[in-house]
């Protein structure tokens, strides 16, 4: 069976209206994409929480799959009304034989070699190395697979400091990549929080797939305690404002990282946690930072 797929440009304005209202008059799916991608305008999504930013790409394409039989042209016209748009858009089909999407989907992620010795392995792979120490981890809808930098610096930031005998707080877990890795690594006590219960869920899932015996909570109780190791990798602005909070959960001698944070915004994350804990850049990564520090 093969179904139709349609493509039409749009604007940033006008796409997510678009999608919408495909998937009511009855696509099967609607995605929207960047029209510019594997070209030098392709333009990077990284929402900065506060930030004056639009969403989505000026130049975006909605691609919807559509049943076979479906009149393209009177649904674009229908949607494209709904959607605000002052005059139809030209769009582009074609018709897409059945395919495993399962398979297709699995394809798109590979290992992804951490460092000599610690790798991510989506569960359908196999380890490409037998001796290392592997993160079983699927893409999901909780952020952090390992492929973002951000997530890079913390692992290898957690490689360098991680022994035995030490505790870790995760604290923003998203999917509990990093938890499971200070875990993973040897640390004696890891908790992972976080704000979002669907991330703790997922962390907690991730975690019994490991085979690792990692706590984690909602950020939202009561956290105490202080610990060898924290982590947080999360975005610049929540990171300033939880400037106190983070610091606290810091044992004096203890070690924290910052990630989730832009080059350019190092020095202003610097300065607010300076009352608390002296930061210095660690490494950087593709225009990201990663600020670590001893508490005194």
């Amino acid at each position: 069976m093969t179904w139709l797929s349609i493509s039409i440009e749009t604007d940033c304005l006008h796409a997510e209206a678009l999608a919408d209202a495909l998937l009511a008059e009855g696509a099967l799916a609607a995605s929207i994409e960047d029209a510019d991608a594997g070209t030098p305008d392709e333009t990077p999504q990284f929402g900065e929480p506060g930030a004056a930013t639009r969403p989505g790409w000026e130049r975006s394409r909605v691609v919807a799959l559509l049943k076979p039989e479906t009149d393209a042209a009177r649904l674009i016209d229908v949607c494209a009304a709904i959607a605000g748009l002052v005059e139809v858009p030209a769009y582009a089909q074609e018709d897409v034989a059945e395919q495993d999407w399962v398979r297709v989907t699995q394809a798109q992620f590979e290992p992804i070699r951490v460092s000599e010795r610690l790798w991510i392995v989506p569960s359908w792979h196999q380890a490409p190395d037998p001796e290392a120490i592997v993160l079983v981890l699927d893409p999901g809808m909780a952020f952090g697979t390992g492929s973002h930098p951000t997530t890079r610096l913390c692992l290898e930031w957690l490689e360098g400091c991680v022994a035995p005998a030490k505790s870790v707080l995760d604290y923003g877990c998203g999917s509990g990549i990093l938890a499971i890795a200070a875990a993973r690594l040897g640390a004696s006590e890891v908790l992972g929080v976080d704000i979002d219960e669907q991330a703790v869920t997922a962390s907690i899932s991730n975690a019994e797939r490991n085979g690792v015996g990692v706590r984690f909570q909602s950020s939202q109780d009561a956290l105490t305690g202080q610990f060898d190791i924290v982590v947080a990798n999360i975005l610049a602005n929540p990171l300033k404002v939880l400037a106190p909070a983070i610091c606290g959960h810091v044992r004096p001698g203890g070690r924290l990282a910052l990630s989730g944070i832009l080059c350019e915004q190092a020095e202003q994350l610097i300065a607010a946690y300076a009352p608390h804990l002296p930061l210095h850049i660690a490494d950087t990564r593709d225009g990201w930072v990663c600020l670590a520090g001893v508490k005194e």
